[in-house]
């Protein structure tokens, strides 16, 4: 049967490592809006696309795309996914109130994964960390520029610079430069801290997990608190 699982959580709590491990452990599809816009918005090819260039802006100075902007290329994402019987897993998205509700003239994310997937099949995990955490957890992550693995150091001296994965070179992101997180972080309590009290007021069940102990034991705890087994 297919899932959707979308999680949420400050910058740093760890949902996009957790959405990995959900996508391995039961073959979904981990759709990544952020990394796509990223990507998305780097793309040399669209260096003179002036829509593309205006995001680029928008989002390499912490703050969130354009709303209607990325409920279009999220729910083309979503329809190809569906329709090829794909379970999904996003990380943080939708990211706002629009691209989660939409209108009176456009449907939200979560409406189109009503009807894509049905609402019991919907389920919404919140990690929660402390800011504190947060901060300290941005400041020491970096990027493999080729396959994209995130690596989080706790030796903020570490001399790494090779991705243990694909021997990419590691890469810092634009978002988590310290004078970007800050706005990252008013984003984020401004615009998609208000989805949880409104999914909440839907009758939506969103389940909390704390995000601080190693990845997989936040991912152990995950399967137990869901009773997951096989999807």
């Amino acid at each position: 049967m297919k899932k959707a699982f979308i999680i949420y959580g400050p910058p740093g709590a760890g949902k996009g490592t957790q959405a990995n491990l959900l996508a391995a452990r039961f073959g979904l599809y981990h759709l990544d809006t952020g990394k796509y816009i990223e990507h998305l918005v780097h793309d040399p090819q669209y260096k003179d696309d002036p829509e593309i260039q205006r995001e680029r802006v928008i989002f390499d100075s912490g703050a969130l795309c354009t709303p209607t902007w990325v409920l279009d290329v999220t729910k083309q994402h979503v329809a190809r996914l569906s329709k090829a019987e794909f379970g999904i897993v996003f990380s943080g998205s939708p990211r706002t109130m629009y691209e989660a509700f939409g209108d009176s003239k456009h449907k939200g994310l979560i409406k189109v994964l009503e009807e894509k997937y049905g609402k019991e099949n919907l389920i919404f995990l919140y990690l929660k960390i402390d800011p504190e955490e947060s901060i300290a957890r941005n400041s020491r992550r970096m990027v493999c520029e080729v396959c994209g693995t995130g690596l989080l150091f706790t030796d903020e001296s570490h001399q790494h610079t090779m991705c243990p994965l694909c021997g990419g070179k590691l890469v810092r992101r634009t978002v988590d430069n310290p004078k970007v997180f800050d706005t990252r972080i008013k984003e984020y309590h401004e615009r998609t801290e208000p989805i949880l009290e409104a999914l909440r007021t839907k009758h939506y069940g969103i389940t909390e997990i704390n995000g601080r102990p190693m990845p997989y034991e936040v991912h152990h705890e995950i399967l137990k608190k869901l009773k997951l087994r096989n999807l």
